[in-house]
Parts: structure tokens; sequence; C-alpha cells
């Protein structure tokens, strides 16, 4: 068995491959494959096997590799490597260049979640050197900013010519606190379509700005009804947000389209389409009417456009007692946002959340992770370690 390298050494390199990985571009409108090829290079000089798994298109990839005996029953580690765009934010220095000041790290994806993923890669040589019985399985996945559908080629694979794991954990910025379930959310997008006429004349033609405008509060009128929900979410309960509206060509010109993009976040046991029934309830009996008044041939569509499930508690679950332990904590938490985690479950993996950082640090300008998280992700990694070789 090759020597362990000590904390302090393994911390230098933890930080080394986290500045690389934020130096690659890797926003979800981006190829990641520049990332993953630089993942595949050093994963071969340690001789680690791995699987490509690209998507439909071939710009981007994710990617599968295995520490330790082929056989079933593992732990995967689970990331993602895009990171959300930095367009319009005040940054005070690159974003793509991690800067240390200080106890944190600064960079886009530091927190959410290069910082565990170079972890994970970092730690790899005291995993090839820790015996295991069981394997530590790596998922680096694209997409999660998006759609959270990178891992499921992985995820179909699993038990077929990839091995199946026993359990996962998904490293999104938990501040190491082992959470054991998030909300769902789905995305729409919505679009009215009436007629155009002279605003002088608005009996001749049905705006669709009008009829839009009437829907989005009717969301957040339904959304004000919703019950407080369970007190482990922050905030409790379900929450709706309208994040774009558009439409019409000219102030005085009734508006033909109307498109607007809205979100529903619930708790995983909640009915994820309470919000659209309610939307269509409310268009069909009350709008449309109105509308088609004077344009018969208006219409309300809404589409789905991602549909993320939640992750559920499951007590006692492998992957929450062996995060306990690792962690040496004898609670969970609930997450507040959406994650890969429900991708996993619902293919009846356990899995939870752990990974360093807080999300209140994620997606924001100058994000940054405190050093001291990294320092307790490698700790945690190495007791994983020990764990699967006892």
């Amino acid at each position: 068995m090759t020597a362990i390298s000590s904390p302090i050494d393994r911390l230098g390199e933890c930080l080394r491959v986290i500045e690389r990985l934020v130096g690659f571009q890797t926003e979800s409108s981006k190829s990641n494959l520049d990332l993953i090829e630089w993942i595949e290079r050093r994963l071969s000089r340690q001789g680690v096997p791995f699987v490509r798994l690209p998507n439909r298109d071939g710009d981007k990839a994710a990617i599968f590799a295995t520490i330790g005996p082929m056989i079933e029953g593992g732990v995967v580690l689970s990331g993602h490597t895009d990171v959300v765009p930095v367009s319009g934010q005040a940054w005070t220095s690159d974003p793509f260049k991690l800067r240390r000041d200080g106890g944190r790290l600064y960079g886009r994806g530091a927190c959410d979640m290069k910082g565990f993923v170079g972890v994970a890669l970092a730690m790899a040589e005291e995993f090839l050197g820790a015996g295991l019985r069981r394997p530590i399985h790596f998922l680096f996945t694209y997409d999660e900013e998006t759609t959270c559908l990178g891992p499921i080629d992985a995820i179909s694979r699993f038990g077929a010519d990839l091995p199946r794991p026993g359990c996962v954990i998904v490293g999104e910025p938990t501040s190491m606190q082992v959470a054991d379930e998030h909300k769902a959310v789905t995305s729409y997008v919505t679009m009215v379509r009436g007629r155009e006429a002279h605003s002088s004349k608005p009996a001749q033609g049905g705006n669709a700005i009008e009829a839009a405008c009437a829907l989005v509060c009717e969301l957040y009128r339904f959304a004000g009804d919703q019950p407080q929900g369970s007190s482990r979410f922050d905030p409790p309960g379900s929450t709706l947000s309208v994040g774009v509206i558009g439409g019409g060509t000219a102030r005085n010109i009734l508006a033909r389209e109307c498109a607007f993009e809205w979100e529903f976040r619930c708790e995983p046991d909640a009915a994820e389409d309470a919000a659209l029934r309610a939307l269509e309830t409310f268009g069909s009996s009350l709008v449309l009417p109105r509308l088609r008044q004077n344009a018969p041939e208006a219409s309300i569509d809404t589409k789905v456009a991602v549909a993320v499930p939640g992750l559920r508690a499951q007590p006692g679950s492998a992957a929450e007692t062996l995060a306990l332990r690792l962690t040496r904590s004898n609670r969970t938490v609930a997450a507040p946002f959406a994650s890969e985690a429900g991708r996993f479950q619902g293919a009846g993996l356990p899995t939870i959340l752990c990974g360093p950082g807080s999300i209140d640090q994620a997606h924001q300008p100058d994000e940054f992770v405190d050093i001291a998280q990294i320092e307790s992700c490698i700790d945690f990694l190495r007791r994983l370690a020990a764990d699967l070789a006892a």
C-alpha cells in the first residue's frame, strides 16, 4: 500500500486541481469537453478506468470512473461540471481565474461545484492506495444548471455495463452537512395568442399582454394561498416565480403574442403540477373566454421546459447512514435548491447531498468557498476511503 500524503500536502493538491477546473469556462451554454479531456488525461496517468458519456449533440459529456474493485455496492461521488453565466455580474476579479484571499477561494464554480469535484479528483491518489474492498466511483456531469439530465445515461447503464452502486453522494454545497431532502422544481413557458388591432379600437382584437398579465397575477395569488409546509425548508412550503415575460410590437398595437417563463418549487411529496392545473383552470374558465370575444382564434398554451424531481427523505438509508457516520453527525438538513439527486433516487439509488461551501455564495458575483470547507471535505473523503477499505 502506498503512503498516504499528509493533510497539508493533500490540501495543496486540492487547491491546484480546483484552480485548473475553475479555469475552464464551462457555462451551461458552452461545451465542457476541454474540462472532461483534462480529467481523462489525469485519470489515465493514474491508471483509473473511466467511460465517457457524451450528450446527443456530442458537444458535452459526463465521465464515470471507478477506483477499487469493479463490483456492485460502491459509492458514487457525483458533481456537475457546468456553471451559471457571469455576464452582467459585478466581479472584482477574473471569474475564471481562482483567487485566494485570506481563507477563501474566489471564482465561478469554486463553490458550485468545482470545489467538490476538485477535492474528489485530488483524493484519487489516496483512494488508489487505500486498499478499497468496495469501489469509489466518480460521476461528473453536465447541464445540471439547466436540466439536471447529465447523469441519466450513466444511471441507465448501472447494473448493465457499469457496476450498480450502493449509494450516491452528490457534492452540492451544503456546508458539509448531510442534506437528505430537497424540493422539486418545474419550469414552464406559457404562450398567449390573441389578435392584433389598433389600440384605439380594442374591440377589434384580443390583447395577449392583457391576458398574460391576468394569468401572472393568478399564479401569484395561487402561490400566496399555499400552505406553510415543512419547517425543514427555508422558505417552508412551495414557492413560485415568473422570471421572463415579453410580447407585443408597439405601444399602440394590441399584442398578438405574449409569452412568460415561470417556475414552481414544491416539497418532494407535494403535487408538482398543482400550479399548472390552477393556471389552466383559471385560463380556460375566465381568461380565454374573455380573450375570444373578439379573437376567436386566441389560445393559451403552457409547456414544461424542465422538470427536476425532488429528493425525498429516506431515514436510515444506506446513503444517510454512511454520510452521517463520515460527518460524525446525528442530524440531517433539507436543502432549499434542486439538484441531480432526485434522478438517482428515482432509479432506486439511496442518495444524499453533502459538499463544501454554502448555497448562499453559489451563482453570485465573487462566488467563493471557504478553505476550511475544503479541508472538511478532504477529511470526509478520507474517512470514506477508510470505511470502504474496512
